[in-house]
């Protein structure tokens, strides 16, 4: 099967993107029949190119070599994890763009999103944070989505426990949300067509 771009699977269409951690081809399986714009891996999923065309995001430890072995069609970098090193964070892009990779840089704060845009333009975020006490879930990812430069794709990966807080994420501006594998049908917007 072929697999789309992650990048236009997320931008594509109307509404917020469903993007869904899995672990197992079963549930790759369940969140594609749900309604579900993308998956989430950490590590390789034995079979999961076999079984679904949606497009992947690695967000496992070690080489980028190994999402593309994975099957993946996006890698996420931490920002965190290399912008105080040399310049690993602009090879590590190179590299995800070298590899055919969409590039999803994490950033956390106001900080490091100034870093990224400064070092490396990315055109996907993904936004991420501890709330402040008082904050709601989804504040950290909010907060930072008012200096995404237009244009640019906004993933949300906060904690979502219904529809209403996608539809919340969706009228803000973000483009996509990662949710556990589960009942996916209960973030999707529309019901799951019939087959």
């Amino acid at each position: 099967m072929a697999s789309r771009r992650f990048t236009e699977a997320i931008a594509e269409g109307d509404g917020i993107s469903v993007l869904v951690e899995v672990h197992d081809v079963g549930a790759a399986s369940m969140a594609a029949d749900h309604g579900a714009e993308a998956l989430v891996i950490r590590a390789a999923v034995h079979g999961i190119r076999e079984t679904c065309d949606l497009p992947i995001l690695w967000r496992g430890s070690g080489p980028l070599s190994d999402a593309v072995h994975a099957g993946a069609d996006a890698c996420l970098v931490i920002l965190e994890h290399h912008a105080y090193d040399g310049e690993r964070l602009e090879e590590l892009h190179a590299e995800a763009v070298e590899l055919g990779l969409d590039c999803v840089i994490e950033v956390r704060n106001e900080e490091e999103l100034e870093l990224a845009l400064e070092r490396l333009d990315p055109e996907i975020f993904l936004l991420a944070g501890t709330p402040d006490d008082g904050e709601s879930e989804l504040e950290p990812a909010l907060n930072l989505l008012a200096d995404i430069p237009a244009g640019k794709l906004a993933v949300a990966d906060v904690p979502v426990s219904g529809r209403e807080q996608v539809e919340e994420l969706e009228r803000a501006g973000v483009d996509a949300v990662i949710v556990k594998a589960g009942n996916v049908a209960d973030f999707v917007g529309d019901a799951p067509p019939q087959v």
